[in-house]
C-alpha cells in the first residue's frame, strides 16, 4: 500500500465490504486554467486526516468502517479515466456504502454523478462553488473543469442546486434559467443570511454533494485554483449543508480542487475535516449503521 487510508490514524483500512464509506482519490489535473496542483489534492487530504479526530462532535462515522481505494489512474484518455472513477463507485454501491470522492480537478464529478444515474437513482446535487461551471464549452473543452456541472445536468436532467457561487458568466445565467437551476449566489446570502429551509419540497430526497473548496472565502482555503474573496466560511457551509440535508440522504459526494501550498498545512485539514463532516451527516441523517453479521456473510 503506497498511499495514506483516510483517518488511518484512527481507523484500519477496512475490507470494502465492511465499509459504509469508500474513499476513491482521483489525482486528475488536465484542465486547470489558472493556478496548478489539484492533482497533490487527494494525498494532501488523506495526510491531514491523520490529525482529525474521530468524534466529530456529533458522530463518529468512522467506527461505520472506511475504506481507501487505490488512487485512480488519471493517464490515458479522459473517458478511460470515467470509466475507472466508474467502476470504482460501483463497487462501493455493491458493498452497500456511500463513494467518497477526493479531487482532483472538478471534472471528476461527472463520472460519479452519471454512475449513479444510470444505475436508476433519482437524485438532485447540492453545488457548492465560486464558479457555477456550467458553460457548455470553456477553452475548447466540453469535459473542462468550468462546465462540469452542465455536463452532469445534461446527463440525466438532474436537478441542481447551487450555494456560495459568485464568479460565473452571462451564458451561465442564462443556463441556469433555462435549466431551473436553484441558485443562491454568495452575495445573496451575505445580505438575505442563510435559509432555513434552502430547497424546495419536490427537490429529490436522495443527494449528491459536490463540493469544489473555493466554494469557501480566499482567506479560509487559498490552496485551490482560482481562490476568490466573498465565499462561504466554515460555520455558513456547514449550516448549509445541515439545513439541506436533514431528511434526505447522501448517495455520494466529492470533495475537489484542493491545490496543496507547501507549508500550509490548514488548507489541507480544512478539506480534510470537510470530508469527514460530510461523512458525519451522511450516518446521522442516513440512519447508517454498523455492518450487522447477516449482512457481512
Amino acid at each position: 500500500m503506497d498511499f495514506t487510508p483516510f483517518l488511518f490514524s484512527e481507523y484500519p483500512n477496512s475490507a470494502p465490504d465492511k465499509a459504509r464509506f469508500h474513499i476513491i482519490p482521483v489525482p486528475l489535473e488536465r484542465t486547470v486554467s489558472y493556478g496548478a496542483g489539484t492533482r497533490l489534492g487527494p494525498a494532501a487530504i488523506l495526510e491531514a486526516s491523520l490529525q482529525l479526530e474521530a468524534w466529530d462532535g456529533k458522530s463518529a462515522p468512522g467506527e461505520l468502517g472506511l475504506f481507501t481505494h487505490e488512487p485512480i489512474d488519471c493517464t490515458g484518455p479522459l473517458s478511460g479515466v470515467f470509466a475507472r472513477i466508474g467502476d470504482a463507485v460501483r463497487m462501493a454501491r455493491k458493498c452497500k456504502a456511500i463513494p467518497v470522492i477526493l479531487g482532483g480537478e472538478h471534472t471528476v464529478s461527472y463520472a460519479p454523478v452519471r454512475t449513479l444515474h444510470e444505475a436508476g437513482l433519482k437524485f438532485g446535487i447540492l453545488h457548492f462553488d465560486a464558479h457555477a461551471d456550467l458553460r457548455d464549452i470553456y477553452e475548447g473543452d466540453a469535459f473542462s473543469h468550468a462546465c462540469v456541472m452542465r455536463r452532469c445536468v445534461e446527463c440525466g436532467d438532474i436537478p441542481l442546486a447551487q450555494f456560495g457561487t459568485r464568479d460565473y458568466s452571462r451564458e451561465e445565467a442564462d443556463f441556469r434559467k433555462s435549466a431551473h437551476v436553484l441558485a443562491y449566489d454568495a452575495d445573496l446570502l451575505a445580505r438575505k443570511g442563510l435559509p432555513k429551509t434552502p430547497l424546495p419540497p419536490d427537490f429529490p430526497r436522495l443527494v449528491y454533494v459536490s463540493f469544489d473548496v473555493d466554494g469557501f472565502d480566499s482567506s479560509l482555503m487559498p490552496a485551490t485554483g482560482t481562490p476568490s474573496p466573498g465565499g462561504l466560511f466554515w460555520h455558513e457551509a456547514l449550516r448549509l449543508l445541515d439545513a439541506c440535508l436533514k431528511g434526505r440522504r447522501i448517495i455520494g459526494f466529492d470533495v475537489v480542487e484542493l491545490a496543496p501550498i507547501k507549508g500550509l498545512h490548514h488548507a489541507d485539514f480544512t478539506a480534510a475535516k470537510l470530508v469527514h463532516s460530510l461523512m458525519g451527516m451522511a450516518q446521522r441523517y442516513g440512519q447508517l449503521e454498523p455492518f450487522s453479521s447477516e449482512e457481512s456473510d
